[in-house]
């Protein structure tokens, strides 16, 4: 049996895809293994959001080769579609596909031997309509899946190259999602991540929204939970906040992209909101769902962000109810406008910046799990580990480290928390054992 291993750089979107691409192998007789043993055939599915995504595919290619030189080497995604010449010139790469073809995988191989120079495939931007796999089951995971309802963006920020990799903003019809949200319920999935580029405007384009579609998926009965993953504050509409606040199957818990909390480089970075807005949607969220989990994602060191700037990022910060905060340090990508702006913030400044809204967002989070100390809350649970040690996740992103002799893998648990470390609380299960 030919063995093929799978590595994922970059969000959940391209870990939905990843486990559907290894499907596509299986199916044809192929064994999934271990990335770091040697295989027939490694698939490497990339990202581009930093640069630094880029560098690591190229670290991943070389790891590949010292597990087994002869390997097949195909690099798939964001960067294939974005720069596939730049993949054909690392040593060892086969095979060179799109967004759109990374699905097609064996449309495109007649035999898995190497080559002397990568071959490439990839549709045009403009040309990215197909939506692709929406999910898929791994044997790895029976405790959450992520399902795609929506893939492109029609946004224009200055600094990414998403919309280029991936297309134009495009959604599942409601009646596919509920078909493909029943069967991973079937598989006895307890949690199911919404993903896409940009969840939030699911439906815009087939007269139809998110909120719509949460209604629709809400009408399935079952013990579950929804998790709504990052949407954009200017489509996290009182509708949805409202109904994630009375229903106890949406997760208390919303990731909402913040960027910067200057509107200056806001509108530099042409964001369609301003800090107010943000601000406003916050305080709607925590009035009406006090112990909701929010995240936060910001970009430090953006073209013409001076000192000024990045302190008024940090008070904003400071001053919001928030749980914690993923901090990117701006680096240049090709073809983006944010290449064009005067005054770059040099890369040792960056970095002392995102130092310091990493401590920022140590003790956003250390607050907020100090805040969840003597309540109770449903937790999810996942694996059993070797120490007896099992982790989940509350509904409102609390990570909870429990050990028991019971298994309560993949079930649901009444847990009052007592104490917090940094990255997680510890407390007591509440076991019905009748």
């Amino acid at each position: 049996m030919k063995k093929v291993a799978l590595y994922t750089l970059g969000c959940k979107l391209n870990y939905v895809e990843t486990s559907a691409i290894g499907d596509s192998f299986t199916k044809r007789g192929f064994e999934i293994s271990d990335f770091n043993s040697p295989a027939d055939v490694y698939v490497i599915n990339t990202c581009t959001v930093t640069e630094n995504a880029d560098r690591e595919c190229r670290q991943i290619v070389r790891r590949a080769l010292r597990n087994n030189p002869k390997g097949f080497i195909i690099v798939t995604g964001c960067y294939s579609q974005l720069r596939p010449e730049e993949i054909q010139h690392i040593e060892g790469v086969d095979l060179i596909l799109g967004s759109q073809e990374k699905f097609e995988i064996f449309n495109f191989i007649d035999s898995f031997e190497k080559k002397d120079l990568a071959c490439i495939f990839t549709t045009p931007s403009e040309f990215l309509h197909d939506f692709g796999s929406a999910y898929s089951v791994s044997a790895d995971d029976r405790t959450r899946a992520f399902l795609k309802v929506q893939d492109g963006c029609d946004y224009k920020c200055s600094f990414c190259t998403i919309p280029k990799a991936r297309g134009e903003s495009r959604s599942q019809s409601i009646d596919s999602v509920v078909e493909q949200f029943n069967n991973l319920l079937s598989h006895d999935f307890k949690e199911i991540v919404l993903t896409g580029v940009n969840v939030g405007d699911y439906g815009a384009k087939i007269e139809t929204d998110l909120y719509t579609l949460l209604k629709r998926l809400l009408e399935v009965e079952g013990d579950y939970r929804i998790r709504i993953s990052s949407i954009e504050p200017n489509l996290l509409s009182d509708e949805i906040i409202e109904l994630v606040s009375v229903e106890e199957r949406l997760c208390k818990h919303f990731h909402i992209p913040l960027q910067s909390g200057s509107d200056r480089i806001l509108k530099l970075m042409q964001r369609r909101y301003l800090s107010d807005l943000y601000a406003e949607r916050i305080e709607k969220v925590k009035k009406l769902i006090p112990d909701c989990g929010i995240g936060v994602d910001v970009i430090v060191g953006f073209p013409g962000e001076t000192l000024e700037d990045f302190e008024t990022t940090h008070n904003f910060i400071s001053s919001l109810p928030v749980s914690y905060l993923h901090v990117f340090t701006y680096s240049e990508r090709p073809n983006t406008l944010a290449l064009k702006l005067p005054n770059p913030v040099p890369m040792n400044e960056r970095k002392r910046r995102t130092n310091i809204l990493r401590m920022l967002s140590a003790k956003k989070k250390h607050s907020f799990y100090t805040y969840m100390l003597n309540k109770r809350y449903r937790v999810l649970f996942e694996h059993n580990e070797e120490d007896r040690s099992i982790k989940g996740f509350t509904t409102n992103y609390v990570r909870v480290l429990h050990k028991t002799n019971i298994n309560i893998e993949n079930q649901f648990v009444d847990f009052e928390i007592k104490d917090a470390y940094n990255e997680y609380c510890v407390g007591d299960a509440i076991l019905n054992l009748n």
